[in-house]
């Protein structure tokens, strides 16, 4: 799933960052309101962070902007500001969830996974297809009850498709969810990190339809 975290602040972006890839997330990062506006309204996120105080525009009138011209993307807005108007006002503004710095780590990866299954239409933190069981608050898969380790992009790959369970997803929609903005995106490579997968999870998890992409149903 990727994230493009807007901050100021490169000691939090970085350290937000960190957390966030070891936990298998696409990042990228920008630092004022102008490239935030662009990289929000022009590439594919599955989620934003976006920090308020920004520089060149500040964060509510860059979410503002994304809402009016339908960007339907989710918004967890970060600030230093705590008072209960400055909430209202970023709720209003189109926000989907809301943390005042200082915040801890493990609370801000929770609040994105909630957001991340709501965007998929569940509640539940674990996804299951037949004896393939993925639990999104550590990441682990498990296939007939025994442990699978993936590589940093198969569990990527497996992810997105999860999330996004009963639908078809074209291989040029997938490399813009698992690869950073400024990486190769190789979209033939996607069949080779399928193919890993059937070979670690089953050959029938994935369903394949000729040109038009991978599925994954789930119970």
């Amino acid at each position: 799933m990727r994230i493009l975290i807007a901050e100021d602040d490169a000691t939090l972006s970085s350290q937000i960052k960190s957390a966030l890839v070891e936990e298998g997330r696409v990042i990228d990062t920008v630092a004022d309101g102008e490239e935030a506006l662009y990289m929000g309204a022009h590439e594919p996120y599955d989620l934003v962070i976006l920090d308020v105080g920004l520089p060149a525009r500040d964060g509510i009138s860059v979410l503002k902007e994304w809402r009016k011209s339908d960007v339907q993307t989710p918004v967890l807005i970060l600030t230093a500001r705590d008072g209960w108007s400055d909430r209202v006002d970023g709720l209003d503004a189109g926000a989907d969830d809301y943390m005042c710095k200082p915040f801890h780590m493990p609370e801000l990866s929770a609040r994105i996974r909630a957001m991340l299954r709501r965007q998929a239409g569940t509640a539940n933190p674990v996804f299951q297809s037949g004896p393939v069981v993925f639990d999104t608050r550590n990441n682990k898969v498990l296939n007939n009850g025994m442990p699978v380790s993936l590589t940093a992009q198969e569990l990527s790959v497996l992810s997105y498709l999860m999330h996004n369970g009963g639908r078809m997803v074209s291989r040029t929609e997938l490399s813009e969810h698992i690869y950073e903005y400024d990486e190769d995106r190789d979209s033939n490579t996607i069949a080779v990190f399928v193919n890993r997968l059937r070979k670690k999870l089953g050959k029938t998890l994935i369903r394949s339809a000729r040109g038009q992409g991978y599925q994954i149903d789930l119970d």
